[in-house]
């Protein structure tokens, strides 16, 4: 679980927490509400999903668990030098705002002791002044509606999702068989000499050393790669940045047996070597 993102929701009692934990989980997060802390160190070791089935974790945790205030400073600590990443998020609204929430729901405040609302209102923001210093995000819900504060969490949880890389297929074919009707980016390669005209060649493919060397020791190949490899270095990010999760990359010749097959070989290696997830294959290489 160490590679989920992991949000902790606290802060006031009536400030919206429930809101924003159903918000969490509408974005696919994994939530618990009222969360002891004691247990959250056991809980983050439990083979809850893989992180490919949820986009994180959330936990509600306030002064509802009694000894909250004594514990939970130690507890986060243990749990950052284990290695866990998390955001604590605060939530606070106006005195007159919890008042009129506490009054339509006629709940009770979790530190009702005799005392009035008001009163234990001040006191629940005093004993939380530390914690709320300590919390990375701080979101005042007092003029936000159900529905805009929703909104904003889900913006939080969306921007903050584990986006796995995206994957980069690159397909040789023959344009005597069609084009690919799956590809994002394609790329026409007749313009090179064709080793079909060759007789030692002819019979062999774009995988063979000696094709190889026809089509990517030219003059005309290598500039072609040299423009078409900048190209793709400066596409690839953009594409990954709009959140696409797979771009097909086809490149064409006659037949797909030896210009597009040895072109696509060098590009493979090239995107292998800039840390691009890439995969290959060969359409018409058989034909």
């Amino acid at each position: 679980m160490k590679n989920l993102k992991i949000f902790i929701i606290t802060g006031l009692s009536g400030s919206g927490k429930s809101t924003v934990i159903a918000a969490f989980e509408d974005a696919g997060f994994y939530c618990v509400d009222n969360m002891p802390v004691a247990l959250l160190a056991s809980f983050l070791k439990l083979p809850i999903k893989s992180s490919d089935e949820i986009s994180g974790l959330a936990f509600v945790m306030d002064l509802r668990e009694k000894n909250f205030l004594s514990v939970y400073k130690s507890f986060f600590d243990s749990i950052r030098q284990n290695g866990y990443s998390f955001e604590i998020l605060f939530l606070e609204a106006d005195e007159e705002i919890l008042l009129q929430r506490f009054s339509q729901t006629r709940r009770h405040h979790p530190l009702s002791h005799g005392k009035t609302l008001i009163e234990n209102i001040r006191i629940e923001k005093e004993q939380l002044k530390e914690l709320k210093t300590a919390s990375d995000r701080i979101i005042d819900t007092s003029r936000h509606s159900v529905h805009e504060l929703k909104a904003i969490v889900s913006d939080i949880a969306n921007k903050s999702k584990n986006i796995s890389p995206m994957t980069v297929h690159i397909l040789s074919f023959g344009y005597k068989y069609g084009i690919p009707i799956d590809s994002d980016l394609i790329i026409d390669v007749r313009f090179l000499a064709n080793p079909y005209f060759i007789p030692e060649l002819r019979d062999l493919n774009g995988e063979d050393k000696k094709v190889k060397d026809f089509v990517l020791k030219s003059r005309q190949t290598k500039t072609f790669l040299k423009k078409y490899l900048e190209l793709l270095d400066y596409l690839i990010p953009l594409y990954e940045k709009e959140g696409k999760a797979y771009l097909t990359i086809s490149i064409g010749c006659t037949g797909g047996r030896h210009r597009s097959v040895a072109i696509i070989g060098h590009v493979f290696k090239h995107l292998e070597k800039s840390g691009i997830r890439a995969s290959i294959s060969h359409r018409d290489i058989g034909r």
